[in-house]
């Protein structure tokens, strides 16, 4: 199975990935949290 095919899959492995960048470079937050939050909005937009 393609990760791409589900979002209910891929978006929780993306979240995990971006909480561990966040403890390892905090700084980094800003930019993690607004690319996750378009990446999402565009997933929900497609459908």
């Amino acid at each position: 199975m393609f990760l791409g095919e589900s979002p209910g899959v891929l978006l929780p492995l993306v979240a995990l990935i971006l909480g561990i960048l966040i403890l390892v470079m905090p700084r980094l937050l800003n930019i993690f949290v607004a690319l996750y939050l378009i990446f999402s909005g565009i997933l929900g937009l497609l459908g």
